[in-house]
């Protein structure tokens, strides 16, 4: 942990984005993991739902079913969509330490998707980067973050439905969990 929170303060630096509100944004959306311990592959949350807008005529299959948040799963299920749509399957898919979805690799500033993903696997500082690029990127989550509005942050990040999936999910909800890593990360290290 002292590798990554070496690179988030650089790379918080370079962007002029608070150490702590990048922490909290790496603790609550990864636990602090880009990488699987297990097999080192990159952390994945394959997302049916938007594969289906992405690729509305692929016929469904297991992938369709994904919701389970292991690793193991995920990567099945991504790789069952990839060998139908490699594009989509890469678009629908949310990636290392931030969980940024693969559908946002213009908007960090890459020529394709493949690229985007290509980098995130590359290493923690480059999935550091990515975050910091898509906080730069979006004007409201700046000021939100900047007036620690976790509801808002919450909204813009995840969707304004945040409270009913994390209730759904049996979680707690994204906001205050924005807030918990902010203050855990606002005291001095």
């Amino acid at each position: 942990m002292d590798e990554l929170k070496k690179i988030v303060a650089g790379i918080a630096f370079e962007f002029g984005i608070e150490f702590a509100s990048l922490m909290a944004f790496i603790e609550v959306e990864s636990g602090g993991r880009g990488f699987d311990p297990a097999t080192g592959k990159i952390i994945i949350q394959f997302e049916p739902v938007w594969f289906k807008k992405m690729s509305p005529y692929t016929p469904s299959g297991k992938w369709s079913l994904n919701g389970v948040e292991r690793q193991k799963q995920e990567w099945e299920a991504f790789n069952e969509v990839f060998d139908l749509n490699r594009v989509a399957a890469m678009e629908s898919t949310s990636i290392g330490l931030g969980q940024i979805m693969g559908l946002h690799w213009k908007r960090l500033g890459y020529k394709t998707v493949g690229q985007m993903w290509d980098d995130a696997k590359s290493g923690l500082d480059r999935q550091v980067w990515q975050i910091a690029k898509f906080i730069e990127t979006d004007l409201k989550l700046q000021k939100a973050l900047a007036a620690k509005d976790w509801h808002s942050v919450a909204c813009i990040y995840n969707g304004p439905k945040y409270r009913e999936l994390a209730i759904k999910l049996g979680r707690t909800p994204y906001d205050q969990s924005m807030r918990q890593a902010y203050k855990k990360y606002s005291i001095k290290q």
